[in-house]
């Protein structure tokens, strides 16, 4: 799964910002580890966060009306004159806008493929946009500054290391000289890049390797030359990686870190085997010695603040996190917020560029009915609860005996958390199209990957059963394809569907021509069959007349052919022969041939 977008504030990090699958965002005070504040999107089950970034102070950002991108935003960045703001998209471009007015300022092509990350530089005239190769854009006239090959795979992460060059003999035109860190999915490198007045030099001065994919990377800018850089990296398999480093100039070799964190479960209550705790964000701070750390899970995660010796190349840090989790229970938000927003707002949904979802405007007026027990009443028993959370199929069903659209998608998502054969029977099984498509429009969007798993396994049954499932993967990729395409180990999760559909494909080809063949054989059996059973054609007469002395003359000679007998056929072969003799005498002397001997000839003579 895709590491969830979060940002510590600016300030301090007073505040940490998170935003689940789930799509809510949720603000957590670093300080008590508390749960301050939790926003719910109007469409957060339609679409997840991708980015988040918080605003400077004073910044305000009316209900916004334009649509600037066509695609899914990556990235966005506020300026730091709090009056504008710049985003980036798979649409390949990127967006300057007016915070003010919530107006596009000005819209320009970016890259010829997705920008995913952007960086605005320490004095404001220039901003750094990515995708694979990475950019250096001069904000005034919106053209290119400086080009850098990038990384082999999309960029993750762009940030300033140095607001100074270090070398300070030469004047400084507020980016030569300045160095920056690039991150990209899938890779273990971090690189870094120095901006120079040789147009040619493109590749990184140098790089840190990790143990895997960067999720989250924070690092304390060096003022002045003799300062350290201090990187603070938080992998995908949740370890954090400390580097220290002073910045000058080339290094062949990539820098390992110097101190690597972990967390880990003590091991109690009956298991001895310590389980490790992921880590999920980290950031330096403003003493740049101690660090906020933030682990656990995403839903509910855990904020500490810690002092390491970096001496120390390795350190496992040990946390009950089942206490500290009990102990945070009693802890309620401050409050839940809901946008206010009115019809004309246009929300982009995944999957269809351009479509929007409408919004509910919260109804003005009504008071909310609060679930408070009356006094007398007597509080219903944890086994009546629980019984009234159970869905009973037959309750759901309409006068045609299938359940609702609605239905349909909470039996599928508990069909599939329970893995029940009845009810995913009933649910997939279904042949109608829309059904199909409104029950996976309607489900949650954590329910897409094991819809796919069951999907896949059941593609592997009878041909029946496939022709059933490809009409639900259809419906899945079309409108979930976004979401999926934000997953990135999507191929491993996906792996088999696709060899299964790799395999079915490669066979498509021979089984077309073979069908061809076949249809062309059966044709012409079937032709000559045709041929064949054409009926003869009937030659007696459909009706004969003969009149009374005709019948009694024919009676007389069928009577008298009937008398003739078997014994009679030596006469009948005797007359045939001498009749054939005669012919043959004829046509002799006619020929001027005779049979007869010249001693005869002469006496005739």
């Amino acid at each position: 799964m895709a590491a969830p977008p979060c940002a510590f504030s600016p300030r301090g990090c007073r505040l940490f910002a998170s935003s689940g699958p789930d799509g809510r965002l949720r603000v957590w005070d670093t300080a008590g580890c508390r749960l301050q504040h939790e926003y719910v999107p109007s469409a957060h089950l339609s679409a997840a966060c991708t980015c988040l970034a918080w605003a400077p102070a004073g910044a305000r950002q009316p209900p916004s009306k334009d649509g600037g991108h066509d695609s899914r935003v990556n990235c966005v960045r506020w300026h730091q004159d709090s009056c504008c703001l710049y985003s980036c998209s798979d649409d390949k471009h990127i967006v300057e806008w007016n915070t003010q007015t919530c107006k596009v300022k000005c819209k320009w092509k970016g890259d010829n493929g997705s920008i995913t990350c952007l960086c605005i530089s320490p004095d404001g005239k220039m901003l750094l946009s990515a995708g694979r190769t990475i950019k250096l854009w001069d904000l005034e006239t919106k053209e290119v500054y400086r080009h850098f090959t990038g990384h082999a795979t999309s960029v993750s992460s762009l940030m300033f290391t140095t607001v100074k060059p270090m070398n300070e003999s030469k004047p400084f035109d507020g980016i030569t000289g300045l160095y920056f860190l690039s991150g990209a999915i899938h890779d273990r490198l971090l690189s870094v890049w120095q901006i120079r007045s040789d147009r040619k030099e493109k590749n990184a001065v140098m790089s840190f390797t990790v143990t895997d994919e960067p999720t989250f990377v924070d690092l304390t800018v060096s003022e002045v030359k003799e300062e350290p850089v201090k990187l603070a990296v938080v992998c995908r398999d949740g370890q954090l990686h400390l580097f220290e480093h002073i910045l000058n100039g080339y290094c062949k070799k990539p820098l390992t870190s110097n101190c690597t964190v972990q967390i880990a479960t003590p091991g109690n209550d009956g298991d001895s085997t310590p389980k490790p705790v992921p880590i999920l964000a980290a950031a330096f701070c403003t003493d740049k010695q101690s660090l906020l750390l933030v682990y656990g899970n995403t839903l509910q995660p855990i904020i500490e603040k810690v002092s390491l010796n970096t001496s120390e190349s390795h350190i496992c840090l040990v946390r009950d996190i089942q206490k500290v989790l009990s102990l945070k229970t009693d802890a309620a938000l401050t409050k839940v917020k809901t946008p206010v927003v009115n019809s004309d707002t246009k929300v982009l949904v995944p999957g269809i560029p351009g479509h929007s979802t409408a919004v509910k405007t919260p109804a003005s007026g009504k008071e909310k009915k609060k679930n408070k027990r009356k006094p007398g009443e007597t509080e219903e028993s944890i086994e009546k609860r629980l019984g009234a959370l159970d869905i009973d199929v037959s309750k759901v069903k309409t006068p045609g005996g299938l359940p609702q659209t609605d239905s349909f998608a909470v039996l599928l998502v508990q069909g599939l958390e329970s893995n029940d054969a009845e009810i995913l029977n009933k649910v997939l099984n279904t042949r109608k199209e829309n059904v199909v498509k409104n029950t996976v429009a309607r489900m949650p969007i954590h329910a897409v990957i094991p819809l796919l798993h069951e999907l896949t396994k059941r593609l592997q049954g009878n041909p029946y059963s496939a022709s059933v499932m490809v009409r639900w993967l259809k419906s899945v990729f079309t409108l979930h394809a976004s979401y999926l395409s934000t997953l990135p180990d999507l191929i491993p999760q996906l792996g088999m569907l696709y060899q299964l559909m790799e395999s079915r494909v490669k066979t498509l080809q021979k089984l077309c021509r073979l069908h061809g063949r076949l249809f062309i054989l059966v044709t012409q059996v079937a032709a000559s069959q045709t041929v064949q059973e054409v009926p003869e054609v009937n030659q007696t007469a459909k009706l004969v007349y003969e009149d009374d002395s005709s019948e009694e003359e024919g009676s007389d000679d069928e009577m008298i052919a009937d008398k003739d007998s078997d014994e009679n056929w030596d006469e009948d072969e005797e007359k045939e022969e001498q009749s054939d003799e005669q012919d043959m005498t004829v046509e002799k002397e006619i020929n001027g041939d005779s049979d007869l001997e010249p001693e005869n000839e002469s006496e005739e003579e």
